[in-house]
């Protein structure tokens, strides 16, 4: 006999606390939007394939330079009442903080990258990248699988995103930071 537990859906706006209590998100991804538990369905093979893809060429090029990647991990953007708690498809940290981290403050991130599925256009174009932006974070790429796929890198210039490279596949991107870093788009076609 299979026993399954069913926790009451939040009725009110969560703290930063009552998230980190809530169980481990087994059946979607979840978030923490202003105090309001989000969840979204698993990503799709194809939207996974090409973050996996794209995280090991990122993966040899940071590594000598003593940066790390990580894959759909929490980001704590703003701890304050009501927390907002976003959970990007990649980032790169140190290696350092990358060992130590069960998850990660805004501070922590230099690159934040957020492959666009059909449900998650507007919130990756519009939401994520204004509250990526007002949380400091230096650098944003957005990677769009509809054929042919791009990559839009922005960086952080007075509190706002400025679009510094705008590619299709199958070109190559070659970018200066957070490393040097090129960047095949021809192996992310899903």
């Amino acid at each position: 006999m299979i026993t399954v537990s069913v926790m009451p859906w939040p009725d009110h706006l969560l703290t930063l606390e009552e998230w980190d209590e809530l169980p481990e998100d087994e059946y979607g991804r979840s978030e923490l939007v202003d105090g309001v538990l989000v969840v979204t369905p698993s990503a799709t093979p194809d939207h996974q394939t090409v973050a996996f893809e794209l995280g090991v060429q990122l993966r040899s090029a940071l590594k000598p330079h003593g940066l790390g990647i990580v894959l759909d991990v929490d980001v704590v953007l703003a701890a304050g009442f009501p927390p907002l708690v976003r959970r990007p498809d990649l980032v790169v940290v140190s290696r350092e903080m990358q060992r130590r981290a069960n998850r990660f403050t805004a501070r922590d991130i230099l690159l934040t990258v957020e492959v666009v599925s059909p449900g998650s256009r507007h919130i990756d174009r519009m939401h994520k990248f204004a509250e990526y932006a007002e949380a400091g974070i230096p650098h944003y790429w957005i990677v769009d699988i509809e054929e042919p796929v791009t990559l839009e890198a922005f960086t952080l210039v007075d509190g706002s995103y400025e679009k510094i490279a705008d590619v299709s596949a199958p070109q190559i991107v070659e970018l200066a930071e957070p490393a040097p870093i090129t960047i095949d788009l021809a192996p992310l076609l899903p």
